[in-house]
Parts: structure tokens; C-alpha cells; sequence
């Protein structure tokens, strides 16, 4: 007749052994979660192209639009920085820009159907906005 395997006696042994290791053994595991988290993170800010700063600020189903409008931003003042002339361009730019990020932040509200038709049409004016940059910097447009 074959013993069974798990009896009182093996029990205690494995909740002993259990008080003895958990202690040991949770840091460890934690530090390791933490270290994955942050593996997730940086691969997420990497591929949205944005520092792993202003990740938290770019949540919501609009994520990718939220970068692309936080990079413009960026391209915008450094066109400024390089080219005082440019400074009405960016002006307007800037405010479109603000409208778009207040835009972004309604849709995060809307229905899914709405909610895609504001980031649709939203992409278009930042797809016009990279646009107009780009001409003005001299780089030539892809086709």
C-alpha cells in the first residue's frame, strides 16, 4: 500500500520551511518586480518616443497622440530657439496645440465611437501641423 504524501507531519515541515524562506526571499522578489516595472516602462516611453519622465502624464487610450503633440511642442520651441522669425508661426502653432491637448483631454470622456472620430481628426491636424515644421525647416516631405 503506497503512503500518502501530504500527512500532518509533512505539512509542518513545509510551513516551517515557508517561515524560514518567505522572509528571505521577499526582498529579493520585490526588488525583482520593481526592476521588471521598470524594464516596462522605459521600453513603453521608448517606443512612444518620450522621456520616462513624462510617461505618468501620457495615459488614456490617446497615448500616442499624447506624445506626438508633447514632441511637436518640443520641435516648436526649438524652431523658435533657432529661427526668431519663425516666432508667429509657433505662437499659433502653440495655441493649436493647447486646443488639441484640451481636445484630447474631452475625449478621454467620450463614447468609444466619438472618442475615435476626435482622435482621427486630431491626428489629421497634427499630421498638418508636422507638416507645415517640416516645410519650414527644409526638410522635404516623404511620399
Amino acid at each position: 500500500m503506497a503512503r500518502p504524501r501530504f500527512t500532518p507531519g509533512t505539512a509542518r515541515r513545509a510551513i516551517v520551511v515557508a517561515k524560514i524562506l518567505v522572509p528571505v526571499l521577499a526582498p529579493f522578489a520585490i526588488r525583482a518586480a520593481g526592476y521588471a516595472r521598470h524594464q516596462w516602462d522605459a521600453a513603453r516611453a521608448r517606443r512612444l518616443g518620450v522621456a520616462l519622465d513624462q510617461l505618468p502624464a501620457m495615459s488614456g487610450r490617446g497615448t500616442t497622440l499624447y506624445a506626438r503633440l508633447s514632441q511637436l511642442a518640443i520641435s516648436l520651441h526649438e524652431l523658435a530657439e533657432r529661427r526668431p522669425q519663425e516666432a508667429p508661426f509657433v505662437q499659433q502653432a502653440d495655441g493649436r496645440l493647447d486646443d488639441l491637448s484640451a481636445v484630447m483631454r474631452a475625449a478621454e470622456l467620450m463614447p468609444s465611437n466619438r472618442r475615435w472620430a476626435a482622435h482621427k481628426a486630431i491626428s489629421h491636424e497634427l499630421d498638418m501641423l508636422e507638416a507645415e515644421l517640416l516645410r519650414r525647416l527644409g526638410v522635404s516631405r516623404p511620399r
